[in-house]
């Protein structure tokens, strides 16, 4: 490339070539229109052609310091009191977003997954996959008021809104557990036949639940308490996140093999895949811009753009902080999340996974996108 480059700045074109090239561009540009009519005047061809999309604008604002050592997960954006809630191995950080600065914790939660918030109250459940338990705590003191017993390595958990449960998943004892919030205690323990992930509610009584090593997703009735149904995800392995557009009832399932599936549950089957980025864990939709966020672990936010129920295109691949495999949302800022640890390998993901040998993890940081 750099030897062609040279050749033609050292050979000029003779004036009387480069008038023959204008005069031959000219009468092909006049010609052209008639000799072959533009696809793009064709009301099919224009119908067919996706809408074009733009970049986001979202770059880094903010890197929130948490410190020290151990895994990460989930992390938990509560917009009543403008703060975050970071698994953190065996303790959850609270951030408060006003300042930026760490004002709690909540210790003794042996492998931490993740934090669910009760909508209308002062409860928040965190699930301890190292002890078996749900912890239950009061949000305004942080204080833990009850541990309620679940499956193994409870991990995943979402709220119905039609039922007012919450949903559990049980990792290692594949199955879920479904929790009653004001009376603190489980209502059932559902199997579900292999290794539940994350849900997704449809706000009329029904949440699905991806299963990972299946490649499928399950509809739990949350009101009879009983799986309803099964749908196999054609060309996505394991299904890790998953989120919900409930208008149009469409289901966005982040796949390890690193694709986006987009599911029609009435249907049962998969409309589309789009590619996202290595080890994928979270997945947002926001009905307001109709953006669908897929946090990957392998230091990129997928954006995907919603163009109609139906169709679906590319934004851009954000550049974060490698291993920043989960975020949270804030639906009214649009600030995006991301929690990981720093200096971590060029090639790690996240926390090492059970087949990885160990590295450290120190200095936890939440990486902030915003515009």
């Amino acid at each position: 490339m750099e030897a062609s480059h040279r050749d033609s700045q050292t050979r000029q074109p003779s004036l009387s070539w480069l008038s023959c090239f204008v005069l031959l561009a000219a009468l092909m540009s006049g010609c052209s229109p008639a000799a072959n009519p533009s696809a793009a005047d064709s009301p099919t061809a224009a119908a067919d052609t996706p809408a074009a999309t733009s970049a986001s604008g979202y770059h880094e604002v903010e890197k929130i310091t948490v410190g020290g050592e151990g895994k990460w997960d989930y992390i938990t954006h509560d917009p009543d009191n403008n703060r975050l809630f970071v698994s953190h191995g065996t303790k959850v950080d609270v951030v408060d977003l006003g300042s930026s600065r760490v004002v709690g914790e909540i210790p003794n939660t042996p492998g931490v997954h993740g934090v669910l918030l009760a909508p209308g109250s002062n409860k928040g459940f965190i699930s301890c996959g190292g002890a078996g338990v749900v912890k239950v705590f009061n949000t305004k003191t942080l204080a833990v008021t009850k541990e309620i017993k679940t499956g193994e390595n409870p991990d995943a958990m979402s709220y119905d809104p039609a039922s007012g449960r919450v949903i559990v998943s049980n990792g290692d004892s594949e199955s879920l557990s479904v929790i009653d919030p004001a009376e603190e205690k489980v209502l059932a323990t559902i199997p579900v036949n292999g290794k539940p992930e994350q849900h997704a509610a449809d706000g009329k009584g029904e949440v699905w639940v991806n299963i990972e090593e299946k490649g499928s997703m399950v509809a739990l009735d949350t009101k009879e308490l009983k799986v309803k149904r099964e749908i196999k995800l054609a060309g996505c392995e394991e299904p890790a996140s998953l989120a919900m557009d409930t208008k149009n009832r469409r289901l966005f399932a982040g796949c390890r093999n690193k694709v986006l599936a987009v599911v029609d549950p009435d249907a049962g089957r998969v409309i589309t895949t789009l590619p996202v980025g290595e080890r994928v864990d979270t997945t947002i939709y926001d009905p307001e811009t109709r953006l669908i966020f897929s946090s990957n672990g392998d230091g990129t936010v997928t954006l995907v753009r919603q163009e109609s129920a139906d169709r679906y295109g590319i934004v851009e691949n954000l550049k974060t902080p490698r291993g920043a495999k989960t975020m949270a949302l804030d639906l009214k800022t649009k600030r995006i999340f991301l929690p990981t640890a720093e200096n971590l390998p060029p090639t790690a993901t996240g926390p090492p996974m059970a087949n990885e040998p160990p590295f450290p993890l120190k200095n936890l940081v939440v990486a902030v996108l915003g515009k």
